[in-house]
């Protein structure tokens, strides 16, 4: 009966959790379309990516379909996905 209660309980924080704000419970986007990168002289960049690979910490390297290789800071990139 214990076990079945924590189970219970668990499972009511979770869904309370996950109620709050946009963020899903399991984040499963990976897949992107365009960023938008800030550049160090304040212009920006929108470009279409073949793949990208993010790091522990704030950095992400995204290669462009054109095969140009950009290492950036997450606080300096958006990444978007189109809707199908």
């Amino acid at each position: 009966m214990k076990k079945i209660l924590t189970v219970l309980l668990f499972t009511a924080l979770m869904v309370c959790f996950s109620g709050c704000g946009n963020k899903d419970l399991f984040d499963t986007v990976y897949t992107y379309d365009t960023a938008i990168i800030k550049m160090p002289d304040g212009s920006t960049r929108e470009i279409e990516i073949d793949q990208w690979t993010d790091y522990e910490g704030e950095q992400i390297q995204i290669i462009a379909k054109d095969g140009t290789v950009y290492l950036v800071n997450s606080v300096n990139c958006v990444l978007i996905r189109n809707a199908k």
